[in-house]
């Protein structure tokens, strides 16, 4: 059943929305059709909302996503702290100007993105489990505003602590994983012939990932959250394109302006998100990469005038899928992609049973 909810009451000032994803789960779409950067009372990065984006690859770099924190070297670890701490700043700086221009401050974040570095390889059954000294080491700092204590508790595995997410009405898209997952692998595979990332780091970039753990775990900690009004948003990905009447729901129910919604446009208008927001992509070769590593990331929006159905198949049929990518990728990735979606099965159907529906 679908859960109910209310625009968060905040004393008659704007609010502040944090959706939370993971890749191809058609959220770039879903900004899209939210026509967020034409939203009259709203505020957000002009590249749809990313905030941590230079956080996931600052620790995407040398295989270190992938090793147990005891193997990071100290210079990393550094680097990786510094850069969390940039991020948050610099969302705190929108949220900011949002508050002096009277406006609701939107984020979008993938889940993994601002995940505290310590439980990227825990779940692994011959990692350890990090010391709260390394989990301490990677939270960033707080302004006074949010109070003298910051707690963490147990489904909160984000570098944020609990008062801070509690000053956010969060919300969550979702996708089925036999979908989003074998995209994923497809956009890493083209930012790979661009020279984006390594052929190396395609497995890493693209299975770190594919998980709906982290979306879940902070789903039920919005639930758990004491004296909260406002029970979490999710929105499927099947919903955005086969039932348009639940992104106006989630427009109600966010306190954004349903009249500058879109279902159609222009091919030739540039979509958000262009190139995740950085505050230094180095030498122009490095900014060049990049730009094409966006221009794969966000083709099939960029070539649009609409909402492509085809994208979104009523039934997904696992099996079928499984036997599909044996085809396209081989059995070693196949067979990847068919325990990460296995896997995720169970969250993606608990956080659908509680999606906005009409």
């Amino acid at each position: 059943m679908a859960i109910a909810t209310e625009v968060p009451e905040n004393n008659g000032k704007p609010h502040r929305v944090l959706l939370v994803s993971i890749p191809r789960t058609a959220s770039n779409l879903f900004l899209k059709i939210l026509n967020i950067h034409n939203q009259p009372n709203v505020l957000t990065s002009q590249k749809g909302g990313y905030f941590f984006y230079d956080a996931f690859m600052t620790v995407s770099r040398d295989g270190r996503v992938d090793k147990p924190l005891d193997e990071w070297t100290t210079d990393a670890r550094s680097e990786t702290k510094a850069i969390i701490q940039r991020c948050f700043n610099n969302l705190e700086d929108y949220s900011t100007r949002a508050r002096s221009e009277n406006k609701i401050m939107f984020a979008k974040e993938h889940a993994f993105w601002f995940l505290n570095p310590g439980f990227f390889t825990s779940p692994s059954s011959s990692a350890p489990m990090p010391s709260p000294e390394q989990l301490e080491e990677f939270r960033v700092s707080m302004p006074d505003q949010y109070g003298p204590s910051q707690t963490f508790s147990a489904n909160n595995k984000t570098v944020l602590p609990d008062e801070y997410l509690r000053t956010w009405q969060i919300a969550f898209i979702i996708r089925h994983p036999a979908l989003a997952y074998p995209s994923m692998y497809r956009a890493m595979q083209k930012l790979s012939q661009s020279g984006f990332i390594d052929d190396d780091d395609i497995k890493g970039m693209s299975f770190t990932n594919m998980s709906l753990e982290w979306t879940r775990k902070l789903f039920d900690w919005c639930l758990e959250q004491p004296d909260e009004p406002v029970t979490p948003l999710v929105v499927d990905a099947n919903d955005i394109i086969h039932h348009p009447g639940a992104v106006v729901k989630f427009c109600e129910k966010t306190g954004l302006n349903t009249a500058s919604m879109q279902f159609e446009w222009n091919s030739s208008e540039k979509s958000v998100n262009e190139t995740p927001e950085s505050a230094d992509y180095g030498e122009p070769a490095e900014l060049t990469l990049h730009r094409n590593a966006s221009s794969i990331m966000f083709s099939t929006l960029a070539e649009s005038t609409g909402v492509v159905k085809d994208k979104a198949p009523l039934s997904v049929d696992v099996d079928a899928e499984v036997a599909k990518w044996r085809v396209e990728f081989g059995d070693e990735v196949a067979e990847l992609l068919e325990k990460a979606t296995r896997d995720s099965m169970s969250d993606y159907e608990y956080l659908k049973a509680n999606r906005v529906t009409v």
